[in-house]
């Protein structure tokens, strides 16, 4: 397995910019862009090999791997007071916990691409 197999790269639409743009957060700033998504997809695996090359070339430690990496399936997020009530409330109104209800809530929200339904 070579070191960029260790990190996520993501193609994706663009309507502002009407290309497919690239990118590997965590290692790399930016991103590739272009019209053909294969292509597009082909230069940031490259690219990602050239970051990577670099960095030991500067015998720089690599930034933390993201693809395989395992999940613990907790994170805390501050929402503050107000919001915290409010998701209680509704948490309370569907008979759910609020661990629950936050989750449900995310798992509805989410798509294949990261985007809002």
């Amino acid at each position: 397995m070579k070191s960029a197999d260790n990190y996520f790269k993501i193609v994706e639409w663009s309507e502002e910019d009407q290309c497919y743009i690239g990118c590997c957060p965590g290692l790399m700033l930016g991103g590739i862009h272009g019209d053909d998504e294969a292509e597009v997809y082909k230069e940031l695996c490259h690219t990602v090999e050239e970051w990577i090359r670099i960095y030991k070339e500067d015998a720089d430690p690599l930034p933390p791997a993201t693809a395989g990496k395992e999940y613990s399936g907790k994170f805390v997020i501050r929402v503050g007071k107000d919001l915290h009530k409010i998701l209680v409330v509704k948490a309370l109104r569907n008979g759910e916990s609020l661990n629950s209800y936050c989750v449900n809530v995310l798992r509805e929200q989410r798509s294949p691409y990261g985007e809002n339904k």
